[in-house]
């Protein structure tokens, strides 16, 4: 979480040193620091965070991120506030098993170190954190740019980074286009407000949304949501779970939005068909499979 990063990436002790509280909240922390100019400290900040971040690594057996992203195909976008690597290693360790199955596009809204991007050619790598250094374009042979991980809260201006302007075109047209949207772990949060304006935006009003789902995947009450989420919910459509293997993603893998449509559009009863928990890689491959013929896939 936000409020534990000081202490998780090992700043406390920086922070203190500095004269700064480190109990702040941080990103106001580093919003104050940004709008001094004191550069040094802005940078050091972002040298320690990147570098925390891209320590981690997922295990050698699946996780809920492999599930989440075999669940989804090509059609559908997984955007993500994460700037850690885990869901980039998910859909390349995936992407490389051979299964002939599309994953899911991308948007990385706030950066990801697992990232790079050419400016001239306005195309972006995923890759290996370990890797990412030193690759270069496909189309001109510039080194990628690492993308940005931290920006003022107060003003984040994300049309100033390229990388980053059209990771929220993507989210926006996501938005515009989704007949199912799910809400996965963001609480809406009241600094972020420019985000949530530019998805309510592109969302539309929610009396046009007559026949649109939105679910959420929180420890939130279902009031907090109400309150949080207003602008996307049209009237009883949605859902909340505190748990990813409720989620009509979980339940109906690569088939979510058919699966909605049976049951309540079309009334054609149907049964779950959950992703199955406890396999290994080669089971799970193996499974997931079966989705190869209906989806054309050769």
């Amino acid at each position: 979480m936000m409020r534990d990063l000081t202490e998780v990436v090992g700043l406390k002790r920086l922070l203190e040193r500095w004269g700064i509280d480190p109990d702040q909240d941080f990103e106001e922390i580093f919003s104050d620091l940004y709008e001094r100019g004191e550069e040094e400290k802005v940078e050091r900040i972002q040298e320690m965070v990147e570098g925390y971040f891209e320590d981690l690594e997922l295990p050698d057996r699946p996780t809920i991120y492999d599930h989440l992203v075999l669940s989804l195909r090509d059609k559908d976008l997984l955007a993500t506030f994460n700037w850690d690597p885990l869901l980039a290693q998910a859909y390349l360790r995936n992407r490389q098993a051979g299964l002939g199955l599309g994953l899911p596009k991308f948007a990385f809204l706030h950066g990801n170190v697992a990232v790079g991007y050419c400016e001239k050619d306005r195309v972006f790598v995923l890759d290996r954190v370990f890797q990412l250094a030193g690759r270069r374009c496909v189309h001109c042979g510039n080194p990628y740019t690492k993308a940005q991980l931290l920006y003022p809260i107060k003003q984040k201006n994300y049309s100033d980074n390229p990388f980053i302007a059209n990771e929220w075109t993507s989210l926006k047209w996501g938005f515009s286009n989704a007949f199912m949207i799910t809400i996965f772990g963001y609480s809406g949060p009241k600094t972020d407000q420019e985000a949530i304006e530019a998805m309510g935006a592109a969302w539309g009003d929610k009396s046009e949304r007559a026949l649109e789902q939105t679910e959420f995947i929180t420890t939130q009450s279902e009031d907090e949501v109400n309150q949080n989420w207003d602008a996307f919910i049209h009237t009883h459509h949605y859902e909340v779970h505190a748990d990813f293997y409720d989620s009509w993603i979980a339940n109906h893998p690569r088939r979510t939005g058919e699966a909605y449509r049976n049951q309540y559009l079309e009334a054609k009863f149907i049964h779950n068909n959950p992703i199955p928990r406890e396999m290994g890689f080669e089971q799970l491959w193996e499974w997931f499979r079966q989705f190869k013929e209906a989806e054309g896939v050769a």
